[in-house]
């Protein structure tokens, strides 16, 4: 089963066969080599069903008969070199189907893709890059992301902001978004669709191009160098990563070799009508080596720090978005996907074996149990899960007219009956921005002051709430508009009264999350979390304590939903002592210099503590004091 080449060995070919081939990345695909003392590009693919393979490109006329492919044994792998071309040559396969039919297909192990609308596959010298980020990567490898900072920026890349209405490439992206999320104080960007897609309005999650990184800002080049500054700076990158379904586009995977090579053959299987897409067939090792090798390339080879992965519902359950009869059991007549749960066991297995300290998050909408529990568990093994409870309660009482919310009061307070069943983080997505469901600003309610002091609170509430925290781009700054992949975002809104307030009040709560260990040191610790009041539905007022390890540095959050004024308002506190407002209303304000001012609380019983603080609070008033615990 060797190689003719001599490029590929038995051990590969019985690794990739048995799905466990973490690196197949480099030994399939399109590389620069030297066989025999001549230089070319080593080409490999697999398409296990195929009667004959074909390189084809710019570089033979795309002659479909000009440089046949071997197979090598059994294995479904096709082999060939071409001399005297190298980096930078286009190419695709031309696949014969059983039947005859040629088809052309783009490389799924390509490095680099052609620019949409054109679909080639590109060769590229993915070792040339010098990379410099060595201190974060030791860093990183030795810390827990569970009980460090996370404080998410969601970002696609193409809308934030162009140079003309052109997209632009990814080394200037690294100093203008890395200056811009520095400032902020963010620990984290997320990107959307990165991985090469033909459709814009996709946003990147009907990926074509597996392995390689969009053409649309670079080359995978500049992507790294991307990465390399972002860490120099201090910022981790995340990426969104997509193994639920890939779409039907005649150069893509959907019937690589003329039959159903990487999607299930069962259409009740290997369709998911909501989105017009083909499965990946989880009982396939080689289609299982093929993702979780993809994971594991955009950490190891472009230093990524966690993958966010899309639509994992979709994945667990087979009745997933498919109307009765038509979708098809577990062998024990079940809904669950047994192949796909066991792929995420081994993902995230290998993925904190071979990468400690690199993240997996999932996007699960359901109450599936022990998704971020270990494999050896039972559970799949995810560092964190995206709350989606938590924003559609959420938004839901955001959205009321102040005078109704005490009659939805729970909904601010239903999550912390299960903050701790998961490691959860708190997600304000793009996906809650979009398709008529208005902005952050516009769904609030009121007149335009209001709606700036509704959000201001709302985002003081998901601040101190249990959790990591991810927001969308444009919310920061209070954009009026839904968001559209076509344009970039409202950045002339911050010369526009209340929008550069909001961004610079929303600047103030991450420096706050990212100062105070209370805030994310004990996400996952139930002895880290005390409400003060969450009673309080008349005056729709929560109070609530975020505790430190050591007893410094405590946190007490108080926020007002209502635009009513609370002269006399008195909050419970836990000891005696000093209690330091760090955060309120007017911060963020432009030109905002006062000091932090000290209460002192005083004996005395209120919210079921022993302590008592007279605070004036404000409409829609936001307070966040600091303060230590002192012992009875």
């Amino acid at each position: 089963m060797k190689s003719p080449l001599g490029f590929i060995s038995e051990l590969d070919c019985y690794l990739f066969g048995n799905g466990t081939h973490y690196s197949i990345y480099e030994k399939l695909g399109a590389h620069p080599a030297t066989i025999d003392g001549k230089k070319g590009v080593y080409f490999a693919v697999w398409a296990p069903k195929a009667t004959a393979v074909h390189v084809v490109g710019d570089f033979n006329d795309w002659d479909k008969q000009a440089l046949p492919m071997t197979p090598i044994s059994s294995s479904g792998i096709w082999e060939a070199f071409c001399e005297g071309i190298g980096v930078g040559a286009i190419y695709k396969f031309a696949v014969t189907t059983p039947w005859g039919e040629v088809r052309l297909k783009s490389d799924p192990y390509a490095r680099q893709s052609e620019l949409r609308p054109n679909t080639a596959s590109v060769v590229a010298d993915h070792k040339k890059f010098r990379w410099s980020d060595s201190a974060w990567l030791e860093k990183r490898k030795n810390a827990d992301p569970k009980t460090a900072p996370l404080s998410v920026y969601e970002v696609h890349l193409p809308s934030w902001t162009r140079n003309s209405d052109k997209f632009k490439n990814y080394r200037q992206l690294a100093q203008d978004l890395g200056d811009y999320v520095k400032a902020m104080g963010y620990t984290h960007v997320e990107l959307m669709g990165i991985a090469e897609h033909p459709f814009d309005g996709s946003w990147g999650y009907q990926v074509t191009g597996y392995y390689s990184p969009t053409s649309r800002h670079g080359s995978p080049e500049d992507f790294k160098y991307f990465i390399n500054q972002l860490h120099r700076r201090g910022i981790g990158v995340i990426l969104d990563w997509v193994p639920a379904h890939f779409p039907k586009d005649a150069h893509g995977l959907a019937e690589f070799d003329g039959t159903p090579t990487y999607e299930y053959a069962d259409t009740r299987k290997g369709e998911q009508p909501d989105w017009g897409t083909k499965v990946f067939d989880f009982e396939k090792t080689e289609v299982k080596n093929f993702l979780i090798a993809n994971a594991l390339y955009w950490v190891e080879e472009f230093h990524i720090d966690g993958l966010r992965v899309d639509a994992v519902s979709s994945m667990l359950y087979l009745n997933y978005g498919r109307s009765n009869g038509n979708w098809a059991t577990n062998c024990y007549g079940g809904t669950h996907n047994l192949e796909a749960i066991e792929f995420f066991k081994h993902l995230n297995s290998m993925m904190k074996q071979r990468n400690p300290g690199v993240m997996t998050i999932a996007e699960e909408a359901t109450s599936w149990a022990g998704v971020t529990d270990s494999p050896e568990n039972g559970g799949l093994g995810f560092t964190f899960k995206w709350n989606m409870g938590w924003m559609h309660d959420f938004l839901e009482y955001m959205k009321q007219d102040p005078i109704y919310r005490k009659f939805h009061h729970n909904k601010m307070t239903f999550a912390l009956t299960y903050t701790y069943s998961e490691d959860y983080v708190l997600v304000l997505s793009h996906d809650e921005v979009v398709h008529l469901k208005c902005s952050m600003l516009t769904k609030m309610p009121g007149y335009r002051d209001d709606k700036f002091a509704n959000l201001k609170a709302g985002y003081t509430f998901m601040m101190g709430h249990p959790g990591k925290k991810l927001l969308f781009m444009g919310q920061e700054f209070g954009q009026w508009r839904e968001w559209s992949e076509a344009r970039e975002l409202d950045w002339f809104l911050l010369k526009e009264p209340g929008h550069e307030p909001l961004r610079m009040f929303y600047r103030d709560l991450l420096h706050m999350y990212k100062k105070y260990p209370c805030l994310w040191e004990g996400d996952h610790d139930p002895n880290s979390f005390q409400w003060i009041n969450c009673d309080d539905a008349d005056r729709s007022i929560f109070s609530w304590i975020r505790k430190s390890k050591d007893g410094k540095d405590n946190l007490l959050f108080v926020c007002n939903f209502t635009p009513m004024e609370r002269f006399d308002y008195k909050v419970g506190a836990p000891c005696e002592g000093k209690y330091t407002l760090i955060l309120d209303n007017r911060r963020g304000t432009v030109g905002y210099k006062e000091p932090d001012r000290v209460y002192k609380a005083y004996e005395g019983e209120c919210d079921r503590q022993p302590c008592h603080i007279d605070y004036p609070l404000s409409p829609y008033g936001i307070a966040v004091f600091r303060f230590d615990m002192k012992k009875a």
